[in-house]
């Protein structure tokens, strides 16, 4: 079938009733200049703010309100959220870690679920301290501070902090929707601190829009070709504004450089199987979230 007609019956099969309003267009800013915390006086000013203390759900259906009449916003949003939910549910993590938490949908729906199955906590990383903040207010507004616990600071670093202090020993369930090049440094980070180990489930957002080259050439590469990589000493970096463009260049003048954990090699014995699922953005463009799933260390 032709990528055409794939991608038109795709679009098809999206709710466009509940379609997020449009990414701002190149050059526009379309996140980190005011809107995050326009979200938060929306929630709060809400009229079932009553109704919305306490549920998980209603502030959900409440930021995905301010998406489809306010502003848009960079949220994994329904359709995506949907699948990493029920992987949620199926693998039962006691710990999930999510690198980026922009203004905590994901850590609202993904808490929520973690606490549904059994779950003890829910890591949400995000560097932005204005971002985390919001996620920290919408957090207790959802009753979910027991489960949920955000981390300020570069995603590399607040790995190495938690595992250093005895917080984060071992990663069941890990979302990745952060800073794009920083998706296979971060995940080499934590195969080389044993956090990931056979048993562990990756879920990678926006593999499609704008897409992550590096990252799922890594989770799909054979163990030979990765312990070539390792033996021919090739860098563990990747040409950031020729492979990620304009998300990293927005990301790169609003939050500063980020020091990618280059010098780790991770653990190129880990054997994984992984799969795109095909899904939409909020506003209805596709996209997908690979799924890995860590089976085995090669011998």
């Amino acid at each position: 079938m032709p990528a055409s007609t794939v991608d038109s019956l795709d679009r098809a099969s999206f709710n466009h009733e509940k379609a997020y309003v449009a990414q701002e267009e190149k050059g526009e800013s379309f996140f980190d200049d005011g809107r995050e915390m326009e979200l938060l006086h929306f929630v709060y000013g809400h009229p079932s703010i009553e109704e919305i203390r306490g549920s998980p759900a209603n502030v959900l259906k409440a930021i995905d309100e301010y998406g489809r009449t306010r502003k848009y916003l960079m949220n994994v949003g329904d359709d995506k959220g949907r699948i990493v939910a029920d992987l949620v549910a199926e693998v039962k993590p006691q710990v999930m870690v999510e690198l980026g938490g922009y203004v905590g949908y994901s850590a609202l729906l993904f808490g929520d679920a973690v606490r549904n199955a059994g779950g003890k906590r829910y890591f949400s990383l995000e560097r932005n301290p204005e971002f985390a903040a919001v996620i920290m207010s919408l957090v207790d507004l959802a009753g979910l501070g027991d489960v949920v616990k955000v981390v300020v600071g570069s995603s590399a670093e607040s790995i190495k902090r938690l595992h250093a202090q005895g917080s984060l020993e071992h990663i069941d369930l890990m979302f990745l929707d952060h800073y794009k090049p920083a998706y296979t440094t971060d995940l080499k980070l934590c195969e080389h601190l044993r956090l990931v180990t056979p048993g562990t489930v990756l879920a990678a957002d926006n593999v499609i829009k704008p897409g992550n080259p590096p990252y799922l050439e890594y989770v799909r590469s054979s163990v030979e070709k990765k312990r070539q990589a390792v033996t021919s000493e090739k860098s563990n970096g990747v040409d950031v504004s020729s492979v990620f463009g304009r998300s990293a260049d927005m990301y790169k003048a609003r939050e500063g450089e980020e020091n990618l954990s280059t010098e780790v090699k991770g653990n190129p014995n880990l054997v994984y199987e992984s799969k795109l699922v095909n899904s939409f953005e909020p506003t209805g463009v596709p996209d997908g979230v690979e799924i890995t799933r860590c089976v085995a260390v090669a011998e």
